[in-house]
Formats: C-alpha cells, structure tokens, sequence
C-alpha cells in the first residue's frame, strides 16, 4: 500500500527542520535508509512505530505527521529534558547495553524501561515487539562501527596503514570494545533463527569485506600488498579476525590462560605480512 504523500511531505519537513541529512536521519530514527526514501518516495508506508520515532526526534506531534492538526506545533516541552539523540536511540543504546551483559534472550522489555527511566509502554510506542527492536539494535551497531573505520581510518598514510588500523578496531580490549563483541556473538546465533536479522548480518558482512577487499585493492596498486585476489583475501581475513575475537572473549580478562587481545592482535600482524605484505626489495 502506498504512502500518503501529504505526510511524506511533512517527514521531509521534519528531516529539513532537523538539519541534517536523510541518511543521517535515518540514522537517528534507527531505520533502514532505503526505507526511508521508499517511503518519502510514496512506495512504502511508514508503520506508526516509525512516525513515532520521526516525531520524537523531531520535536513535532505525531498527530501532525498523521495529518491531525492543520499546522506544526512547537516543539514539545520535554525536549528539554530528553535523551541525547531521542528516546529512540536512548532505547538501543540501552538494548545494546543490557544484550552484551546477559544476552538478548535475557533481556526484558521491563529491564530496557528501567534503564531508560521510562514505561515499557514507551518502549512499545517506538519499537513494537523485540523482532523489531533487535532489529534496530543490529543496525545501530553497524552504523556505529562504520562510523568509527571512517574516523580511525582518515589520517592513514597508505593502504597498510589503513588495514593496521582497521585491525586495531577489531580488538576487544576495552570493556566498549568487548561489550560490541559480546552483542555481536549473540547477533550471530539470533541471525540463524531470524529472517530480518539475518539479511542485515549478510549486508553488514558484505560491507565489512567489501571494505577490507577495496584496502587490500588499493595495497596491491601502491605496491605495499602482494598481487592477490582482494575478495578471497578479505574473506580469509576477515574469518580470521571473527574467530580470533571469540577466542578473546572466551578468554577471561587479564588471565594467564586463553587469547588476549594481545594474542590476537600479534597474530593477526604476522598473518598480513607472511601473506598479504609485499617482499621489501633487498638492501644494497
């Protein structure tokens, strides 16, 4: 069914009000982007749960989105007072939180309420069932992992530089870095079970590679890699890290026995230069 365009017209309001881009709107608003222009684009309704957020995070009455009211009202008062970023995101933050102490299946819409101080009625209000907040959990993680290879990666001097950062991320050894490990692991075996976690695990992954092969692409044109097939080598790499990682975590903090991330880092260098790392040229 098709979207009214009248409340597509007045979402884009909102998103122009917000001054931010769509992309980063939807980011906000933990929505699958290209659901968000389908859906602004008339070939895909918004559900109540999305309208609820957009207006949340805007600032505006859902009843105005809905076409209820004639003109925009002010922004709500308890504004003022509200989470960074909104209730929506405070909700996945805390969701993110709580799956990496006890795992989702332990986690209670209860338990996510009080962490929020609010009702659990608010928590149905942004995100109707635990399918759907899983779901927003998943994609807030990737959103927030991809942001930070954009921001680490910046200032790299050339390709090997570039992957030595990246691994670098990829080492559980703050208690953040762990926790995002933790959700991780239990994303994955959820994935297994679940038709729309699993698509975003097969799309984050495919994007995860597709990163690591444009970096192992670009080593091998500047010399620094050897001449090998940048996807099979990501894929390897890659299934190394996530193995390597879980070894990690099955590890406990600072204890003689296991992997520490010192473990893992150490052998994920020595893996690059024995098989990625181009031969330095003899000294005179």
């Amino acid at each position: 069914m098709q979207q009214d365009p009248e409340v597509a017209d007045r979402v884009r309001k909102v998103i122009a009000g917000a001054g931010t881009t769509q992309r980063e709107f939807a980011r906000r608003i933990v929505m699958d982007p290209s659901k968000l222009s389908r859906s602004l684009g008339g070939t895909r309704r918004f559900t109540a749960a999305e309208l609820a957020r957009i207006a949340d995070t805007g600032g505006v009455d859902a009843g105005w989105l809905l076409g209820a009211q004639i003109a925009p009202p002010a922004a709500k008062r308890e504004r003022a007072t509200a989470p960074e970023g909104g209730r929506a995101l405070q909700i996945v933050r805390e969701t993110v939180r709580l799956v990496a102490e006890r795992g989702f299946h332990a986690v209670r819409v209860a338990d996510i309420a009080e962490a929020c101080a609010t009702s659990t009625a608010a928590i149905h209000y942004h995100f109707p069932g635990r399918d759907d907040l899983l779901e927003a959990a998943v994609r807030w993680c990737m959103d927030e992992d991809t942001a930070r290879r954009a921001a680490r990666v910046a200032d790299a001097a050339d390709a090997a530089d570039e992957l030595r950062q990246l691994i670098e991320l990829q080492i559980p050894r703050t208690p953040q870095q762990r926790w995002q490990w933790s959700v991780w692991l239990d994303l994955w075996a959820e994935a297994a079970r679940s038709t729309a976690v699993g698509r975003l695990h097969a799309d984050y992954y495919r994007q995860w590679r597709a990163t690591v092969a444009d970096v192992l692409r670009r080593g091998v044109d500047q010399g620094v890699f050897r001449l090998v097939d940048p996807h099979s080598a990501a894929l390897r790499l890659t299934a190394l890290i996530d193995g390597l990682a879980t070894q990690v975590l099955a590890s406990t903090p600072g204890g003689a026995e296991g992997t520490s991330p010192d473990d893992m880092h150490e052998a994920l260098l020595v893996y690059v230069e024995s098989t990625l790392t181009a031969p330095r040229p003899p000294r005179d």
